[in-house]
């Protein structure tokens, strides 16, 4: 499991409930909590987001992640898909960075291709196809 700084906090740390390794542990020794309905309904409440599925925030991380370009392979390994196509429904939120991509290359290449040198980038000289 990855956790920000924050999560990590040395002052408060996560606690462990004995052997188990899960975050919610379940009423079995070393078993996750089967059923989150009634702890979520109490954290949505005491934070004043009732209606938030425990889905919605998995799908804004992801969609974060895809905003940020840091590619759905990273994403999928963030959110333990053993699956790419599992991580693929996030794909059409990769779409705006890739825009920025090709716009950023556009700006670069295009004077180049229009006979100025900019940023280092050397001009390209058109030749007449010899026919």
């Amino acid at each position: 499991m990855y956790l920000w700084p924050d999560a990590e906090d040395d002052d408060q740390p996560l606690q462990v409930i004995g052997e188990n390794p899960y975050v919610i542990p379940g009423e079995k020794d070393g078993a996750p909590r089967a059923d989150l309905k009634k702890p979520w309904s109490a954290v949505t409440k005491a934070a004043g987001i009732e209606g938030t599925r425990i889905h919605d925030l998995r799908h804004s991380f992801a969609s974060v992640g895809a905003g940020a370009s840091f590619g759905l392979l990273i994403i999928g390994k963030l959110l333990g898909h053993s699956q790419a196509a599992t991580t693929h429904r996030y794909a059409h939120l990769d779409a705006d960075p890739m825009h920025k991509a090709v716009n950023t290359i556009r700006v670069t290449l295009s004077p180049a291709m229009n006979g100025e040198a900019k940023n280092n980038v050397l001009a390209i000289k058109r030749t007449r196809n010899a026919t």
